[in-house]
């Protein structure tokens, strides 16, 4: 009895005491922004046709759906075309800056935001992928996920050297400005009746976190009660939204696997074949028939798919089992991407896959990436060679300390290798 105490007391305390997956809940941040963004890019010249009032669903079809189901859109508060131009771009904007980690809580927000409000606004447009993006936007908005590879990370980092070395580090303002903005557009929306009042209320909560953060830390920094007791609260909050997501990616695959199971085509392991020779799912017919041509194969791969997926959620407890079978759900999605045409389908599930990736797999990517970084970095600041300017030199005059275009070439070569 003594001992499981002392286990639930150690769990707990862990809990609660930190962010847990910091590396993971990164890698999903970075993974569905970067999805939701490379969509609305290359939607972006079909914007109008899919989400706008070009759309063959049109704002007053919408309108009466989404009172039916009370779906959250703010494309429901006027059908101008300004107002849709608006909405998109704040969801580009928020797409890239979620995905480089700037200003996370404020961004996962208007980035949940953005997918609600273009996916509601048209639910008959998507591949499957858009519904996982969809559930996990709410989810990444209760998940601290901006601890690692992120801009605010690097802006904690240098803030944090400064106050080692005692230097004065100056008060932040954007922050505020941001906070302030977002609350008189927040008021606007609310005294002109155009939202719920169960969305208001979840915005205006969130604001008002946003308040007790920045009071919390303006009263003492980290090692004051009230900023403890709200690090407790978002540790809570950021643990229970990643275990919802990686409880939701295992739901996913075992519905999936299960409804598989139930299907004539997939019993006799012909499931595979029939996608392939669909206009609509072969970008590439020559790889398709040059797939389809062994029926031994096809029959492995849709007997493989299905017993993965099945089995995927009850190898979480057996690291190893977990990691190839991983490796294997991966492999597939990208396989998929390519020989069905569909990449944002994929992209999306490899982001919700990305949640269960061993911690030390990922920092060994980060410090990979970390070190290509600066090797351009180098070779790029190698190629751009410094101008001396000497005393009575005009300007435009070539330094005469400056380096030709065959002296500079070594400098460049020497710059990759470091």
């Amino acid at each position: 009895m003594r001992r499981f105490a002392s286990t639930f007391a150690r769990g707990v305390d862990r809990v609660t005491g930190s962010a847990l997956g910091p590396y993971q809940s990164a890698i999903i941040r970075i993974g569905f922004a970067a999805t939701w963004l490379f969509f609305l890019l290359r939607e972006l010249p079909h914007r109008h046709e899919l989400y706008g009032p070009d759309g063959p669903w049109n704002w007053d079809m919408a309108r009466q759906l989404i009172a039916d189901n009370d779906a959250f859109t703010v494309l429901m508060w006027s059908d101008g075309v300004v107002w849709f131009e608006i909405v998109y771009g704040i969801a580009l904007l928020s797409s890239a800056l979620l995905m480089l980690g700037w200003r996370t809580r404020t961004m996962s927000v208007l980035f949940m935001i953005g997918v609600l409000s273009l996916q509601n606004r048209s639910v008959f447009m998507g591949d499957g992928g858009d519904n996982v993006i969809h559930l996990m936007a709410m989810y990444l908005v209760l998940t601290r996920c901006g601890q690692v590879w992120s801009l605010d990370a690097r802006r904690e980092r240098r803030r944090a050297a400064a106050h080692a070395r005692g230097v004065r580090v100056p008060d932040d303002v954007v922050g505020p400005v941001l906070w302030w903005t977002l609350g008189v557009a927040l008021s606007a929306v609310t005294f002109s009746g155009k939202g719920t009042w169960g969305w208001l209320l979840v915005f205006w909560s969130l604001w008002v976190v946003q308040a007790l953060w920045w009071a919390a830390n303006r009263s003492g920094g980290p090692g004051n009660a009230n900023r403890r007791l709200l690090d407790v609260v978002a540790n809570i909050a950021h643990n229970a939204g990643l275990l919802i997501i990686m409880a939701e990616a295992c739901l996913i695959y075992a519905t999936a696997g299960w409804y598989k199971v139930q299907g004539s085509r997939w019993q006799d392991g012909t499931a595979v074949y029939y996608p392939l020779h669909l206009d609509y799912f072969s970008p590439w017919p020559a790889l398709s028939d040059l797939m389809t041509q062994y029926g031994t194969f096809i029959m492995i791969v849709t007997y493989g798919t299905v017993i993965v997926q099945v089995a995927f959620p009850f190898t979480l407890f057996n690291r190893r089992v977990k990691n190839v079978l991983l490796a294997i759900m991966i492999v597939e999605h990208t396989v998929i991407a390519v020989t069905l045409g569909l990449p944002f389908f994929s992209l999306a599930m490899i982001a919700a896959d990305a949640v269960f990736l061993p911690t030390s797999f990922l920092r060994r990517v980060g410090r990979r990436a970390d070190r290509a970084r600066v090797r351009v970095t180098k070779a790029f600041a190698g190629r751009v060679p410094k101008v001396v300017k000497l005393p009575g030199q005009r300007a435009g005059e070539p330094s005469a300390d400056a380096p030709g275009p065959r002296e500079a070439e070594p400098s460049v070569g020497n710059a990759a290798k470091g």
